[in-house]
């Protein structure tokens, strides 16, 4: 191609130049053969870089082309062609775009949910564990007196134990005095 085809659309001033060089380079790729639209811009760039009026360019472009075998019906559906041509590279660049939507968008709104989840599962184990902790705290704090407690009832037991051992001795005890004295 003699002319760059970024030239030919004045692309690239203020635009994207990544997307212009995409844009232009599937037009490049999919340049027809022969004299067709993109050869009739070129011409009729070269001829407004004279400064010559813009009907008269395209006149004077076409008048050109027209001897090479250019109609005014394959110059328009050439047109149509790189017009295809470029609305496919905004059907890839639409699905490239929902693919990465997908990837650096969708799967991290999934993590941050599942690590929501992941927080409310933490926060309720934390709240049984200190439920826990709660617990045996009280039981630490009224350890004493559940020992006092269990100390007071085993002595007394203990006493009420040995009281009812020596009376029930000293009952053994009288009746063998008496037998030995009585009998």
């Amino acid at each position: 191609m003699q002319q760059n085809v970024k030239t030919l659309f004045n692309a690239g001033k203020g635009l994207d130049e990544r997307s212009i060089n995409s844009l232009t380079k599937a037009l490049e790729k999919s340049n027809l053969q022969g004299f067709d639209y993109i050869e009739f811009k070129q011409s009729l760039g070269k001829l407004q870089a004279m400064d010559m009026d813009e009907a008269t360019a395209y006149k004077s472009a076409f008048v050109t082309a027209s001897t090479m075998g250019l109609t005014k019906e394959k110059l328009l559906k050439t047109a149509e062609h790189y017009k295809k041509v470029l609305f496919n590279e905004k059907q890839q660049f639409d699905q490239a775009l929902q693919k990465q939507m997908q990837q650096r968008v969708e799967s991290k709104r999934t993590e941050v949910e599942k690590m929501k989840k992941q927080v409310e599962e933490y926060k309720a184990k934390i709240q049984q564990l200190e439920e826990k902790i709660a617990q045996a705290q009280n039981t630490i704090d009224h350890a004493d007196e559940h020992i006092q407690a269990a100390r007071e009832k085993i002595e007394t037991t203990k006493e009420a134990f040995e009281s009812a051992l020596r009376s029930i001795l000293n009952e053994i005890d009288k009746d063998i005095e008496n037998i030995n004295t009585i009998l």
